[in-house]
């Protein structure tokens, strides 16, 4: 079984998987927002066809640690999911992911296109990794 990793987002959805031992969080797609009910399928088709048993999503805070507006948008979306799933959702800081991610890109991608294409599931990876190392 995996886990896996949700940087959610208004426009995307980024995704990340780990390996079956949940040692090793990789990138592994970004979906592009169509409404919940699209989304939510696309997601259950991943977590189905990858033998997903653990949800990690990211959880949007500022600098001063308090909830982003985004965060209440984050916790219905992530709501309905656990809730065609079964699956617990497990909430984590993705304070500065995104830059993380991006520092990461910037020394493999130069396209920004291209790295902009690719930004979403490397956060979610980090979030992803983030849970794996803490849980450990």
């Amino acid at each position: 079984m995996k886990a896996m990793g949700i940087d959610f987002g208004l426009a995307r959805i980024g995704i990340a998987l780990s390996d079956e031992t949940k040692f090793l969080a990789s990138p592994y797609m970004t979906l592009k927002r169509k409404g919940d009910e699209s989304d939510i399928d696309r997601l259950l088709d991943i977590i189905k066809k990858e033998k997903v048993d653990e949800i990690v999503c990211g959880l949007p805070y500022n600098m001063q640690g308090e909830e982003q507006n985004i965060a209440s948008k984050t916790r219905a979306f992530m709501g309905k999911l656990a809730s065609q799933t079964g699956l617990e959702i497990h909430y984590v800081d993705e304070r500065l992911s995104s830059v993380m991610a991006e520092d990461i890109l910037k020394n493999t991608e130069r396209d920004w296109k291209k790295r902009k294409e690719k930004l979403d599931s490397v956060a979610a990876s980090i979030i992803l990794q983030d849970y794996l190392d803490i849980r450990r």
